[in-house]
Protein backbone atom coordinates (compact mmCIF):
# COMPACT_ATOMS: atom_id res chain seq x y z
CA UNK A 1 0.00 0.00 0.00
CA UNK A 2 1.60 3.37 -0.81
CA UNK A 3 1.76 6.17 1.36
CA UNK A 4 -0.83 7.75 -0.28
CA UNK A 5 -3.58 5.64 -0.34
CA UNK A 6 -5.99 5.75 2.97
CA UNK A 7 -6.30 2.62 4.99
CA UNK A 8 -9.93 2.50 4.78
CA UNK A 9 -12.30 0.61 7.50
CA UNK A 10 -15.56 -0.80 6.57
CA UNK A 11 -18.83 -1.09 9.80
CA UNK A 12 -21.29 -3.00 9.74
CA UNK A 13 -24.44 -2.18 12.07
CA UNK A 14 -27.12 -3.79 12.75
CA UNK A 15 -29.82 -1.06 14.24
CA UNK A 16 -31.56 -1.89 17.31
CA UNK A 17 -29.67 -4.95 18.04
CA UNK A 18 -30.29 -5.07 21.69
CA UNK A 19 -34.15 -5.08 20.69
CA UNK A 20 -34.06 -7.10 17.59
CA UNK A 21 -32.61 -10.06 19.70
CA UNK A 22 -34.94 -9.66 22.68
CA UNK A 23 -37.71 -9.90 20.22
CA UNK A 24 -35.67 -13.20 18.51
CA UNK A 25 -35.23 -14.62 21.96
CA UNK A 26 -38.85 -14.15 22.77
CA UNK A 27 -40.18 -15.54 19.55
CA UNK A 28 -41.85 -12.00 18.82
CA UNK A 29 -42.74 -11.32 15.46
CA UNK A 30 -40.38 -8.47 14.05
CA UNK A 31 -43.35 -6.16 12.87
CA UNK A 32 -43.95 -5.93 16.96
CA UNK A 33 -43.26 -3.01 19.48
CA UNK A 34 -40.27 -3.98 21.52
CA UNK A 35 -38.60 -1.41 24.53
CA UNK A 36 -35.60 -2.85 26.20
CA UNK A 37 -35.05 -1.44 29.65
CA UNK A 38 -32.10 -1.19 32.04
CA UNK A 39 -32.57 0.55 35.55
CA UNK A 40 -36.26 1.46 34.42
CA UNK A 41 -35.22 3.41 31.35
CA UNK A 42 -35.49 2.57 27.52
CA UNK A 43 -32.14 1.31 26.03
CA UNK A 44 -33.05 0.42 22.91
CA UNK A 45 -36.64 -0.03 21.04
CA UNK A 46 -37.65 -1.22 17.65
CA UNK A 47 -38.80 0.80 14.81
CA UNK A 48 -42.23 -0.06 15.25
CA UNK A 49 -42.27 1.04 18.80
CA UNK A 50 -39.94 4.34 17.65
CA UNK A 51 -43.27 4.89 15.13
CA UNK A 52 -45.41 4.49 18.37
CA UNK A 53 -43.19 7.67 20.01
CA UNK A 54 -40.87 5.34 22.16
CA UNK A 55 -37.54 6.62 22.54
CA UNK A 56 -34.29 5.91 24.17
CA UNK A 57 -34.00 7.19 27.77
CA UNK A 58 -37.55 7.62 28.12
CA UNK A 59 -39.04 5.80 31.49
CA UNK A 60 -40.64 2.99 31.57
CA UNK A 61 -44.10 4.43 32.30
CA UNK A 62 -43.86 6.55 29.84
CA UNK A 63 -43.09 4.37 26.90
CA UNK A 64 -45.72 1.81 27.94
CA UNK A 65 -48.57 4.95 27.98
CA UNK A 66 -47.31 6.37 24.23
CA UNK A 67 -47.26 2.72 23.21
CA UNK A 68 -49.72 0.36 25.37
CA UNK A 69 -49.28 -2.91 23.52
CA UNK A 70 -45.36 -2.64 23.78
CA UNK A 71 -43.63 -5.54 25.05
CA UNK A 72 -41.10 -4.77 27.47
CA UNK A 73 -38.10 -6.76 28.07
CA UNK A 74 -35.22 -6.73 30.04
CA UNK A 75 -31.79 -6.08 29.06
CA UNK A 76 -29.47 -8.85 28.93
CA UNK A 77 -25.96 -8.67 27.07
CA UNK A 78 -25.33 -12.54 26.85
CA UNK A 79 -28.37 -12.80 25.11
CA UNK A 80 -27.37 -9.64 22.62
CA UNK A 81 -23.78 -11.30 22.26
CA UNK A 82 -25.15 -14.74 21.82
CA UNK A 83 -27.60 -14.29 19.30
CA UNK A 84 -24.66 -12.00 17.00
CA UNK A 85 -22.68 -14.21 17.13
CA UNK A 86 -24.14 -15.95 13.85
CA UNK A 87 -23.86 -12.47 12.10
CA UNK A 88 -20.29 -12.36 13.26
CA UNK A 89 -19.63 -15.36 11.74
CA UNK A 90 -21.33 -14.75 8.62
CA UNK A 91 -19.57 -11.55 8.26
CA UNK A 92 -15.94 -13.25 8.45
CA UNK A 93 -16.58 -16.11 6.21
CA UNK A 94 -17.38 -13.44 3.45
CA UNK A 95 -14.81 -10.54 5.03
CA UNK A 96 -11.97 -12.42 7.49
CA UNK A 97 -10.54 -10.21 9.69
CA UNK A 98 -13.48 -8.97 11.63
CA UNK A 99 -13.17 -6.81 15.24
CA UNK A 100 -16.18 -6.55 17.17
CA UNK A 101 -16.92 -3.37 19.24
CA UNK A 102 -20.22 -4.43 20.43
CA UNK A 103 -23.26 -7.11 20.08
CA UNK A 104 -24.57 -4.95 16.10
CA UNK A 105 -21.48 -3.47 15.20
CA UNK A 106 -18.74 -4.61 13.48
CA UNK A 107 -15.71 -3.17 11.94
CA UNK A 108 -12.77 -4.76 9.63
CA UNK A 109 -10.09 -3.17 7.19
CA UNK A 110 -11.86 -2.75 3.77
CA UNK A 111 -8.66 -3.03 1.13
CA UNK A 112 -8.17 -6.63 1.41
CA UNK A 113 -12.10 -7.02 0.36
CA UNK A 114 -12.78 -4.44 -1.62
CA UNK A 115 -9.71 -5.74 -3.85
CA UNK A 116 -11.35 -9.19 -3.96
CA UNK A 117 -14.90 -8.15 -4.55
CA UNK A 118 -13.90 -5.41 -7.19
CA UNK A 119 -15.52 -1.84 -5.50
CA UNK A 120 -17.06 -1.06 -2.30
CA UNK A 121 -20.35 -1.07 -3.63
CA UNK A 122 -19.66 -4.66 -4.53
CA UNK A 123 -18.77 -5.41 -0.68
CA UNK A 124 -21.57 -3.73 0.92
CA UNK A 125 -23.90 -5.28 -1.13
CA UNK A 126 -22.39 -8.70 -0.43
CA UNK A 127 -22.00 -8.20 3.35
CA UNK A 128 -25.74 -6.83 3.40
CA UNK A 129 -27.03 -9.97 1.58
CA UNK A 130 -24.93 -12.37 3.57
CA UNK A 131 -26.18 -10.59 6.83
CA UNK A 132 -30.10 -10.86 5.28
CA UNK A 133 -30.17 -14.39 4.79
CA UNK A 134 -30.23 -14.71 8.30
CA UNK A 135 -33.31 -12.66 8.88
CA UNK A 136 -31.29 -9.76 10.11
CA UNK A 137 -31.01 -6.38 8.89
CA UNK A 138 -27.90 -4.06 8.68
CA UNK A 139 -26.14 -1.34 7.31
CA UNK A 140 -22.63 -0.80 6.05
CA UNK A 141 -20.65 2.01 5.92
CA UNK A 142 -17.15 2.89 4.70
CA UNK A 143 -14.71 5.56 5.45
CA UNK A 144 -10.55 6.58 6.09
CA UNK A 145 -11.39 6.74 9.86
CA UNK A 146 -13.35 4.02 12.27
CA UNK A 147 -15.39 6.05 13.95
CA UNK A 148 -16.56 8.16 10.40
CA UNK A 149 -16.99 4.40 9.09
CA UNK A 150 -19.50 3.88 12.06
CA UNK A 151 -21.40 7.31 12.02
CA UNK A 152 -21.47 6.35 8.24
CA UNK A 153 -22.80 3.03 8.54
CA UNK A 154 -25.64 4.33 10.52
CA UNK A 155 -26.93 6.32 7.51
CA UNK A 156 -25.61 3.47 4.54
CA UNK A 157 -23.36 5.62 3.59
CA UNK A 158 -19.81 5.40 1.43
CA UNK A 159 -17.76 8.15 1.82
CA UNK A 160 -15.50 8.61 -0.90
CA UNK A 161 -11.57 9.15 0.37
CA UNK A 162 -10.10 12.06 1.88
CA UNK A 163 -13.86 13.36 2.44
CA UNK A 164 -14.59 12.15 6.08
CA UNK A 165 -14.58 15.62 7.61
CA UNK A 166 -16.45 17.08 5.23
CA UNK A 167 -19.49 14.12 6.13
CA UNK A 168 -19.27 14.59 9.64
CA UNK A 169 -19.12 18.50 9.07
CA UNK A 170 -23.36 18.66 8.80
CA UNK A 171 -24.09 16.21 11.36
CA UNK A 172 -25.21 16.87 14.82
CA UNK A 173 -23.26 17.61 17.33
CA UNK A 174 -25.02 14.51 19.71
CA UNK A 175 -23.73 12.08 16.96
CA UNK A 176 -19.90 12.08 18.76
CA UNK A 177 -22.04 10.42 21.54
CA UNK A 178 -24.49 8.21 19.89
CA UNK A 179 -21.84 5.20 19.64
CA UNK A 180 -21.17 3.76 23.18
CA UNK A 181 -18.17 1.49 21.98
CA UNK A 182 -16.30 4.93 20.93
CA UNK A 183 -16.79 7.07 23.33
CA UNK A 184 -15.87 7.78 26.96
CA UNK A 185 -18.57 7.29 29.85
CA UNK A 186 -17.93 11.14 30.33
CA UNK A 187 -18.88 12.00 26.38
CA UNK A 188 -22.45 13.21 27.08
CA UNK A 189 -21.85 15.62 29.44
CA UNK A 190 -18.90 16.77 26.97
CA UNK A 191 -21.92 17.26 24.11
CA UNK A 192 -24.13 18.73 26.50
CA UNK A 193 -21.66 21.46 26.98
CA UNK A 194 -20.89 22.21 23.70
CA UNK A 195 -24.38 22.39 22.87
CA UNK A 196 -25.04 24.51 25.26
CA UNK A 197 -22.21 26.78 24.14
CA UNK A 198 -23.87 27.10 20.84
CA UNK A 199 -21.72 24.53 19.03
CA UNK A 200 -24.83 22.39 17.01
CA UNK A 201 -23.13 20.51 14.75
CA UNK A 202 -19.62 18.24 14.15
CA UNK A 203 -18.44 20.92 11.68
CA UNK A 204 -18.82 23.43 14.48
CA UNK A 205 -16.78 22.16 16.89
CA UNK A 206 -14.02 20.68 13.95
CA UNK A 207 -13.52 24.57 13.13
CA UNK A 208 -12.37 25.12 17.35
CA UNK A 209 -8.42 24.71 17.07
CA UNK A 210 -6.35 21.73 19.02
CA UNK A 211 -5.35 24.36 21.50
CA UNK A 212 -8.30 25.95 22.61
CA UNK A 213 -9.71 22.87 22.97
CA UNK A 214 -6.98 20.98 24.66
CA UNK A 215 -6.84 23.90 27.43
CA UNK A 216 -10.79 24.28 27.79
CA UNK A 217 -11.98 21.09 27.69
CA UNK A 218 -10.44 17.71 29.03
CA UNK A 219 -8.54 14.31 27.42
CA UNK A 220 -11.99 12.79 25.82
CA UNK A 221 -12.62 16.20 24.35
CA UNK A 222 -9.43 16.46 22.51
CA UNK A 223 -10.46 12.53 21.28
CA UNK A 224 -13.48 13.91 20.13
CA UNK A 225 -11.66 16.76 18.29
CA UNK A 226 -9.99 14.46 16.57
CA UNK A 227 -12.85 12.90 15.41
CA UNK A 228 -14.54 15.85 14.27
CA UNK A 229 -11.61 16.17 12.06
CA UNK A 230 -11.45 12.99 10.73
CA UNK A 231 -8.20 12.76 12.01
CA UNK A 232 -7.11 8.94 13.14
CA UNK A 233 -8.46 8.77 16.82
CA UNK A 234 -6.03 5.71 17.24
CA UNK A 235 -2.47 5.25 16.01
CA UNK A 236 -1.88 2.83 13.57
CA UNK A 237 -0.31 -0.02 15.28
CA UNK A 238 -0.34 0.91 18.88
CA UNK A 239 2.24 -0.68 21.39
CA UNK A 240 3.59 -3.98 19.78
CA UNK A 241 2.41 -6.16 23.20
CA UNK A 242 5.41 -8.29 24.69
CA UNK A 243 5.35 -12.21 23.80
CA UNK A 244 4.96 -13.23 27.40
CA UNK A 245 1.37 -11.43 27.96
CA UNK A 246 -0.41 -14.10 26.29
CA UNK A 247 -2.69 -16.54 29.07
CA UNK A 248 -4.04 -19.51 28.12
CA UNK A 249 -5.55 -22.49 30.36
CA UNK A 250 -5.87 -26.08 29.67
CA UNK A 251 -9.89 -27.31 30.37
CA UNK A 252 -9.99 -30.55 32.29
CA UNK A 253 -12.90 -31.70 31.63
CA UNK A 254 -13.27 -30.10 28.77
CA UNK A 255 -16.07 -26.86 28.83
CA UNK A 256 -19.13 -27.49 27.63
CA UNK A 257 -21.38 -25.60 29.89
CA UNK A 258 -21.24 -21.59 29.99
CA UNK A 259 -21.25 -21.22 33.36
CA UNK A 260 -18.25 -23.31 33.81
CA UNK A 261 -16.46 -21.69 31.32
CA UNK A 262 -17.66 -18.28 32.44
CA UNK A 263 -15.96 -19.34 35.65
CA UNK A 264 -12.88 -20.17 33.49
CA UNK A 265 -12.74 -16.99 31.28
CA UNK A 266 -13.30 -14.94 34.76
CA UNK A 267 -9.90 -16.40 36.28
CA UNK A 268 -7.97 -16.13 33.29
CA UNK A 269 -8.91 -12.32 32.96
CA UNK A 270 -7.76 -11.68 36.39
CA UNK A 271 -4.74 -13.65 35.72
CA UNK A 272 -4.24 -11.35 32.22
CA UNK A 273 -4.47 -7.98 33.99
CA UNK A 274 -1.70 -9.05 36.30
CA UNK A 275 0.24 -9.63 33.54
CA UNK A 276 -0.67 -6.54 32.22
CA UNK A 277 -0.04 -4.38 35.25
CA UNK A 278 3.10 -6.21 35.67
CA UNK A 279 3.95 -4.69 32.34
CA UNK A 280 3.00 -1.76 32.45
CA UNK A 281 -0.06 -1.73 29.80
CA UNK A 282 -3.39 -1.86 29.05
CA UNK A 283 -5.67 -3.83 26.67
CA UNK A 284 -7.39 -2.47 24.07
CA UNK A 285 -7.65 -5.04 21.48
CA UNK A 286 -8.23 -8.61 23.07
CA UNK A 287 -8.42 -11.95 20.74
CA UNK A 288 -10.47 -14.89 22.57
CA UNK A 289 -9.80 -17.99 21.37
CA UNK A 290 -10.54 -21.80 21.86
CA UNK A 291 -9.56 -24.99 20.98
CA UNK A 292 -11.88 -28.33 21.53
CA UNK A 293 -11.32 -31.50 21.75
CA UNK A 294 -11.69 -32.38 18.07
CA UNK A 295 -9.14 -29.63 16.97
CA UNK A 296 -11.38 -27.00 15.99
CA UNK A 297 -9.98 -23.37 16.15
CA UNK A 298 -12.27 -20.43 17.32
CA UNK A 299 -10.74 -17.17 17.40
CA UNK A 300 -12.31 -13.85 17.64
CA UNK A 301 -10.90 -9.76 18.56
CA UNK A 302 -12.78 -7.59 20.60
CA UNK A 303 -11.73 -3.89 20.53
CA UNK A 304 -12.86 -1.27 22.81
CA UNK A 305 -12.86 2.29 23.03
CA UNK A 306 -11.08 2.63 26.41
CA UNK A 307 -8.63 0.44 27.84
CA UNK A 308 -10.20 -2.86 28.88
CA UNK A 309 -10.59 -3.48 33.13
CA UNK A 310 -10.70 -7.44 34.54
CA UNK A 311 -14.34 -7.07 34.53
CA UNK A 312 -14.75 -5.95 30.86
CA UNK A 313 -12.40 -8.46 29.86
CA UNK A 314 -14.56 -11.20 31.53
CA UNK A 315 -17.55 -9.76 30.52
CA UNK A 316 -16.33 -10.11 26.68
CA UNK A 317 -15.06 -13.56 27.31
CA UNK A 318 -18.30 -14.61 28.77
CA UNK A 319 -20.15 -13.30 25.92
CA UNK A 320 -18.12 -14.99 23.33
CA UNK A 321 -18.01 -18.03 24.97
CA UNK A 322 -21.91 -18.08 25.42
CA UNK A 323 -22.06 -16.91 21.37
CA UNK A 324 -20.14 -19.95 20.84
CA UNK A 325 -21.43 -22.87 23.46
CA UNK A 326 -24.95 -22.04 22.79
CA UNK A 327 -25.56 -19.42 19.99
CA UNK A 328 -27.04 -20.47 16.89
CA UNK A 329 -23.78 -20.47 14.72
CA UNK A 330 -22.59 -22.33 11.92
CA UNK A 331 -19.51 -23.01 13.86
CA UNK A 332 -20.60 -24.02 16.93
CA UNK A 333 -17.95 -26.78 18.32
CA UNK A 334 -19.15 -29.85 18.17
CA UNK A 335 -16.93 -30.57 21.30
CA UNK A 336 -15.93 -29.17 24.48
CA UNK A 337 -13.58 -25.97 24.85
CA UNK A 338 -9.80 -28.01 25.88
CA UNK A 339 -8.13 -24.83 25.81
CA UNK A 340 -8.62 -21.49 26.71
CA UNK A 341 -6.32 -18.37 25.27
CA UNK A 342 -6.66 -14.81 26.11
CA UNK A 343 -4.36 -12.31 23.56
CA UNK A 344 -3.73 -8.80 23.76
CA UNK A 345 -3.89 -7.61 20.06
CA UNK A 346 -3.42 -3.95 20.57
CA UNK A 347 -2.16 -2.43 24.20
CA UNK A 348 -1.20 1.19 25.63
CA UNK A 349 0.60 2.91 28.32
CA UNK A 350 -1.26 1.52 31.54
CA UNK A 351 -1.30 5.13 32.35
CA UNK A 352 -4.42 4.95 30.22
CA UNK A 353 -6.15 3.64 33.03
CA UNK A 354 -6.11 4.25 36.81
CA UNK A 355 -5.93 1.60 39.85
CA UNK A 356 -9.10 1.23 42.12
CA UNK A 357 -9.09 2.25 45.57
CA UNK A 358 -9.33 -0.87 46.89
CA UNK A 359 -6.05 -2.25 44.64
CA UNK A 360 -8.22 -3.49 41.65
CA UNK A 361 -8.32 -1.93 38.42
CA UNK A 362 -11.39 -0.05 37.03
CA UNK A 363 -14.01 2.18 37.99
CA UNK A 364 -15.49 0.74 41.29
CA UNK A 365 -18.86 2.84 41.06
CA UNK A 366 -19.49 1.51 37.66
CA UNK A 367 -19.53 -1.66 39.20
CA UNK A 368 -20.70 -0.98 42.17
CA UNK A 369 -24.15 0.51 39.91
CA UNK A 370 -23.94 -2.68 37.43
CA UNK A 371 -24.81 -4.41 40.71
CA UNK A 372 -27.27 -2.02 42.07
CA UNK A 373 -28.86 -2.58 38.45
CA UNK A 374 -28.60 -6.31 38.77
CA UNK A 375 -31.20 -6.13 41.99
CA UNK A 376 -33.49 -4.07 40.46
CA UNK A 377 -33.79 -6.44 37.72
CA UNK A 378 -34.63 -9.35 40.24
CA UNK A 379 -36.94 -7.36 42.49
CA UNK A 380 -38.73 -4.44 40.59
CA UNK A 381 -37.80 -0.85 39.14
CA UNK A 382 -38.92 0.92 42.30
CA UNK A 383 -37.13 -1.73 44.43
CA UNK A 384 -34.14 0.12 44.77
CA UNK A 385 -33.68 3.36 45.52
CA UNK A 386 -31.19 5.92 46.32
CA UNK A 387 -30.56 9.12 47.89
CA UNK A 388 -30.47 12.77 46.20
CA UNK A 389 -29.29 15.52 48.16
CA UNK A 390 -32.52 18.11 48.44
CA UNK A 391 -33.36 21.25 49.88
CA UNK A 392 -35.26 21.54 53.54
CA UNK A 393 -34.72 22.25 57.22
CA UNK A 394 -34.61 18.74 58.59
CA UNK A 395 -32.48 15.88 57.82
CA UNK A 396 -35.38 13.53 56.27
CA UNK A 397 -36.66 16.76 53.86
CA UNK A 398 -32.79 16.88 52.12
CA UNK A 399 -33.20 13.53 51.15
CA UNK A 400 -35.12 12.31 48.05
CA UNK A 401 -35.27 8.86 47.28
CA UNK A 402 -35.06 7.31 43.62
CA UNK A 403 -34.81 4.37 41.34
CA UNK A 404 -31.76 3.79 40.35
CA UNK A 405 -30.84 4.82 36.84
CA UNK A 406 -33.78 7.68 37.37
CA UNK A 407 -32.66 11.12 36.86
CA UNK A 408 -31.04 12.24 40.12
CA UNK A 409 -33.60 15.12 40.85
CA UNK A 410 -34.41 16.73 44.30
CA UNK A 411 -37.55 17.22 45.21
CA UNK A 412 -36.78 20.75 46.28
CA UNK A 413 -33.66 23.79 45.52
CA UNK A 414 -30.63 22.36 48.05
CA UNK A 415 -28.83 25.93 47.39
CA UNK A 416 -31.97 27.80 48.08
CA UNK A 417 -32.18 29.44 51.34
CA UNK A 418 -34.03 27.39 54.40
CA UNK A 419 -34.18 29.60 57.24
CA UNK A 420 -34.62 27.67 60.54
CA UNK A 421 -32.13 25.23 58.55
CA UNK A 422 -30.25 22.82 61.12
CA UNK A 423 -26.54 23.54 61.25
CA UNK A 424 -24.36 20.60 60.64
CA UNK A 425 -23.18 18.00 61.55
CA UNK A 426 -26.17 16.16 60.17
CA UNK A 427 -27.13 12.59 62.48
CA UNK A 428 -25.38 9.82 61.02
CA UNK A 429 -28.95 7.99 61.27
CA UNK A 430 -32.26 9.28 60.25
CA UNK A 431 -34.87 6.90 61.37
CA UNK A 432 -38.14 7.22 58.80
CA UNK A 433 -40.40 6.44 62.11
CA UNK A 434 -39.76 8.50 64.94
CA UNK A 435 -40.55 6.96 68.41
CA UNK A 436 -42.16 9.24 70.99
CA UNK A 437 -39.78 9.91 74.26
CA UNK A 438 -40.42 12.20 77.00
CA UNK A 439 -38.46 15.12 77.67
CA UNK A 440 -38.32 16.02 81.30
CA UNK A 441 -36.49 19.11 83.22
CA UNK A 442 -35.58 18.70 87.07
CA UNK A 443 -38.53 18.84 88.56
CA UNK A 444 -39.77 15.91 86.25
CA UNK A 445 -42.41 18.07 84.43
CA UNK A 446 -42.51 17.66 80.70
CA UNK A 447 -40.11 20.47 78.76
CA UNK A 448 -42.37 22.58 76.18
CA UNK A 449 -41.24 25.00 73.33
CA UNK A 450 -43.22 28.04 74.23
CA UNK A 451 -44.82 30.52 71.03
CA UNK A 452 -41.66 32.39 71.20
CA UNK A 453 -39.73 29.59 70.34
CA UNK A 454 -37.84 28.70 73.56
CA UNK A 455 -38.02 25.70 75.69
CA UNK A 456 -39.91 26.04 78.66
CA UNK A 457 -36.88 24.56 80.84
CA UNK A 458 -33.69 23.61 80.43
CA UNK A 459 -33.41 19.60 79.77
CA UNK A 460 -32.31 17.47 82.39
CA UNK A 461 -33.67 13.95 81.56
CA UNK A 462 -34.68 11.96 78.25
CA UNK A 463 -37.10 8.86 78.99
CA UNK A 464 -37.53 6.31 75.61
CA UNK A 465 -39.77 3.62 76.47
CA UNK A 466 -38.29 1.42 80.01
CA UNK A 467 -35.23 3.60 79.45
CA UNK A 468 -34.16 6.58 80.73
CA UNK A 469 -30.87 8.94 80.40
CA UNK A 470 -29.33 12.12 82.04
CA UNK A 471 -28.84 15.13 79.93
CA UNK A 472 -25.68 16.31 79.72
CA UNK A 473 -25.93 19.18 77.29
CA UNK A 474 -28.08 20.19 74.58
CA UNK A 475 -28.31 22.66 71.65
CA UNK A 476 -31.37 25.14 70.21
CA UNK A 477 -34.26 24.59 69.35
CA UNK A 478 -34.48 25.86 66.46
CA UNK A 479 -38.26 26.30 65.78
CA UNK A 480 -39.36 26.04 62.07
CA UNK A 481 -43.07 27.52 61.10
CA UNK A 482 -43.79 26.29 57.61
CA UNK A 483 -46.88 26.82 55.56
CA UNK A 484 -48.09 29.19 58.14
CA UNK A 485 -50.25 30.55 55.48
CA UNK A 486 -52.41 27.17 54.61
CA UNK A 487 -54.12 26.05 57.44
CA UNK A 488 -54.24 22.43 55.88
CA UNK A 489 -50.27 21.90 55.68
CA UNK A 490 -49.46 24.24 58.45
CA UNK A 491 -47.09 23.17 60.65
CA UNK A 492 -44.60 24.46 63.82
CA UNK A 493 -42.04 22.23 65.45
CA UNK A 494 -39.13 23.21 66.99
CA UNK A 495 -35.41 21.05 67.02
CA UNK A 496 -33.04 20.23 69.76
CA UNK A 497 -29.70 18.27 69.79
CA UNK A 498 -29.48 16.94 72.96
CA UNK A 499 -25.97 15.27 74.07
CA UNK A 500 -26.85 12.18 76.94
CA UNK A 501 -24.43 10.32 79.52
CA UNK A 502 -22.95 7.71 77.69
CA UNK A 503 -21.69 10.25 74.90
CA UNK A 504 -24.89 9.26 72.89
CA UNK A 505 -26.33 12.06 71.06
CA UNK A 506 -29.89 12.31 69.62
CA UNK A 507 -31.57 15.02 67.42
CA UNK A 508 -35.22 15.43 68.86
CA UNK A 509 -38.34 17.31 67.25
CA UNK A 510 -41.26 19.01 69.19
CA UNK A 511 -44.49 18.70 67.19
CA UNK A 512 -47.73 18.92 68.40
CA UNK A 513 -47.95 15.30 69.30
CA UNK A 514 -44.67 15.78 71.72
CA UNK A 515 -41.19 15.34 71.50
CA UNK A 516 -39.95 12.56 69.12
CA UNK A 517 -36.92 11.15 67.87
CA UNK A 518 -35.69 12.44 64.35
CA UNK A 519 -31.84 11.07 64.08
CA UNK A 520 -28.81 9.72 65.62
CA UNK A 521 -25.37 10.47 65.54
CA UNK A 522 -22.71 8.74 66.10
Amino acid sequence: MSAREPARVLALWCPDWPAVAAAAAADLPASEPVAVVAANRVLACSATARAAGVRRGLRRREAQARCPELHVLQADPNRDARLFEPVVEAVDATAPGVEVLRPGLVVLAARGVVRWFGSEEAVAERLVDEVAALGVECQVGIADELSTAVLAARRGTLVPPGKGSEFLAPLPISDLAVEPSLAAPEREELVDLLRRLGLRTIGAFAALSAGDVASRFGTDAVRAHRTACGHPERPPSGRTPPPDLTVEQRCDPPLERVDAAAFAGRALAELLHVRLAAAGVACTRLLVAARTEGGEELARTWRCAEPLTPDGTADRVRWQLDGWLTGRSRDRPTAGIEVLRLEPVEVVSAGALQPGLWGGVGDEDERARRALVRVQGLLGGEAVLVGVLSGGRGPAERITLVPVGDERVPASDPEAPWPGRLPPPAPAMVLTVPPSIALLDDAGAEVAVTERGLLSAAPAHLRWGSRGWQVVGWAGPWPVDEYWWDPAEARAVARLQVLLDGSRALLVIHTSGGWKVEGVYD
